[in-house]
């Protein structure tokens, strides 16, 4: 059967049924492909984790339709100076839960993180659906998220449902997530709204720079993440990637010149072409590079700087 269906209309409507029933939809957002599934419903929500192979300890995203939706899920006030701001778009929000969200989506912590995707395919589906969607990446848990509807197919086969391709994604790196639960609030992990653009707004004590994964307090806060089957090496100039090149001599080496857009892309088709070390030059630690710069480092398995 093949699963992956034009995210037409009626496309749309049958993948909202099937959220619904309790099953697995994979769908775009601006950001990544997701993998969607009912977020007030715990089994769906375990086949989520069963699918990827995603260990219980790692929280998920639930995306909302809107901001009534969001706020049945939290007891916390969520900033308007945020919300206004930069939703619909690639900012989720950490805030305490309410006792309708089920522990398997929240890791069991006291918290839920939520995000409102700009993507008309996946507002369509959220609409459709009338219901939370609980939406991690979708592809096999640690490998490099998916920016197309046949990355989805290669890493999940039959074990999702239906897969709405709706072409490339947006933006091709995940949301900034923002947690809303200290003070002042604080940059978990870096990503389509930038550090920048966050310590513009006025939000109460301001926005705290990120800080480094020790307590995996959000969803894709794992060391080694991100990461093709290649080995990932990083570096910080031209000149030593260039010199660890001459070392690697006579093995397959990927060289890799990442953007936002085409991280992701890359890294899977570099492995696929059989490399057996992709060599990167870190960007800069500003702007979009910063979230880059992230993602490259977990995908190396190296602490972030």
């Amino acid at each position: 059967m093949n699963r992956i269906v034009p995210a037409h209309p009626t496309a749309i409507a049958r993948a909202a049924s099937v959220v619904r029933a309790g099953g697995l939809v994979a769908f775009p957002t601006e950001t990544v492909y997701g993998l969607g599934a009912n977020a007030l419903d715990p089994e769906a929500v375990r086949r989520i984790f069963a699918a990827k192979e995603r260990p219980d300890w790692d929280p998920l995203i639930v995306h909302v339709s809107g901001l009534e939706m969001a706020r049945r899920l939290t007891t916390q006030e969520l900033p308007v100076e945020l919300t206004a701001r930069f939703w619909p778009g690639p900012l989720t929000l950490v805030a305490r839960k309410a006792a309708c969200v089920p522990e398997e989506v929240t890791a069991r912590r006291a918290t839920v993180a939520l995000r409102m995707p700009r993507h008309p395919v996946a507002q369509a589906l959220l609409a459709a659906a009338q219901l939370p969607v609980a939406a991690p990446s979708a592809n096999r848990f640690g490998r490099p998220s998916p920016t197309r509807a046949e990355h989805v197919a290669a890493d999940l086969g039959d074990r999702v449902d239906l897969i709405l391709d709706a072409g490339p994604t947006e933006l091709g790196i995940e949301s900034t997530v923002l947690d809303l639960t200290q003070s002042p609030p604080v940059i978990l992990r870096p990503g389509g709204v930038t550090r920048e653009e966050l310590g513009g707004l006025r939000v109460a004590g301001g926005v705290a720079d990120e800080v480094a994964a020790k307590g995996l307090a959000g969803p894709g806060m794992s060391l080694k993440h991100y990461a093709p089957r290649a080995a990932v090496e990083v570096f910080e100039d031209e000149p030593a990637l260039q010199a660890r090149a001459e070392q690697l001599r006579g093995h397959r080496i990927g060289i890799l010149r990442p953007t936002a857009g085409n991280l992701y892309a890359e890294l899977r088709r570099l492995d696929a072409e059989g490399a057996d070390v992709i060599l990167c030059v870190l960007p800069a630690g500003n702007g979009i590079g910063l979230a880059v710069r992230d993602r490259l480092q977990r995908a190396a398995g190296v602490h972030s700087s």
